[in-house]
């Protein structure tokens, strides 16, 4: 059960209004989520990324120390950048996957509030329809996946953006895997849509904060690297409406990057389970802010005039931290 009276109506709330949501539908899906009834309208979120192994390739420790953070933080939600079941997806509503790798693994009392969730490549080799269906959050309250939805925090917008289907090699070079594209295909006109409904979605919001969350790179020096089909369709729209994060997974590490060319900082957070020690390209320097090849996740407190962000490692150490104020519109 999520914890607070007002969570608790919110989260019921949202559960019966997401039932009657029709999958049909072009649109983005919208989300509601109040900031702290602290007078301030603050707000406080983990996020993890590439993590559901079962508890291993330190999963579990990750997420002990997620809960740790999580109850000092009192956290409102937890952000996932996908890459949720390793390493085929979920195969149905009953894999037991769901439970092993999600349920049994983040039990903390302060994890218990609602988890926002995109999909990654690795969930798109399994069957999506299932991480997107209203039967997972019967067995856990706290799951909430869609392929693309803006969520409404009142002083941010999050714009969760369904990225695996941007990637030509995919479609033209899957190799040995196979891919879930119901409800993608036709390709061409599912990526028309997504885009024209991102960059209205971008233009007609008023937060004071807009964050975008993807699970593929756009910025990264890992082993990825840059995502170009996200670099030539997806990066001018979130230029051109001035958003302040890109939040994505894929790379298994924990990384920080600005760029030179807009305000917007890049971040990844997927470093939820197995790692890749060692495994970094070079980079402008004048770019890199910080980049740690381990495990571990990123918090996130924000109020309407600054955003306070802070790497840990799997031990719960601090790596990195900076804050970013909206008067000025630079990071410290």
């Amino acid at each position: 059960m999520v914890k607070g009276g007002h969570r608790l109506l919110f989260l019921v709330g949202l559960s019966l209004w997401l039932c009657l949501v029709s999958p049909a539908t072009s649109e983005l899906q919208r989300l509601q989520h109040p900031t702290k009834p602290d007078g301030d309208g603050t707000l406080s979120f983990l996020v993890v990324g590439d993590w559901g192994r079962e508890g291993s390739y330190n999963q579990s420790e990750v997420a002990s120390q997620m809960g740790v953070i999580a109850e000092k933080l009192d956290i409102d939600f937890v952000i996932s950048t996908g890459d949720n079941f390793y390493e085929n997806g979920l195969t149905g509503e009953d894999d037991p996957e769901f439970l092993e790798s999600f349920t049994d693994i983040y039990t903390a009392p302060s994890l218990q509030k609602p988890w926002y969730n995109v999909l990654g490549n690795h969930d798109y080799r399994g069957d999506v329809e299932a991480q997107l269906s209203p039967a997972l959050r019967k067995k856990d309250s706290r799951w909430i996946c869609f392929r693309s939805s803006i969520l409404n925090a009142e002083i941010v917008e999050f714009f969760f953006v369904d990225t695996t289907p941007f990637v030509d090699k995919y479609f033209t070079d899957p190799g040995e895997h196979k891919y879930d594209w119901k409800g993608v295909e036709p390709r061409d006109e599912y990526l028309s849509n997504l885009l024209k409904d991102v960059d209205s979605a971008l233009k007609e919001s008023s937060a004071k904060w807009k964050i975008v969350v993807g699970h593929h790179t756009i910025k990264s020096a890992g082993h990825h690297g840059v995502t170009v089909e996200l670099v030539e369709h997806l990066l001018p729209i979130l230029e051109a409406n001035h958003i302040d994060l890109y939040v994505n997974g894929h790379d298994h590490c924990l990384e920080h990057i600005t760029s030179t060319d807009s305000e917007i900082q890049f971040i990844t957070s997927g470093g939820g389970s197995k790692a890749w020690r060692g495994d970094i390209r070079s980079w402008k320097p004048e770019e890199m802010k910080f980049y740690y090849d381990g495990q571990g996740f990123l918090s996130v407190s924000m109020t309407g005039d600054q955003a306070d962000l802070v790497f840990y490692d799997v031990f719960g150490q601090v790596l990195h931290e900076w804050s970013i104020s909206k008067q000025l519109h630079d990071a410290a």
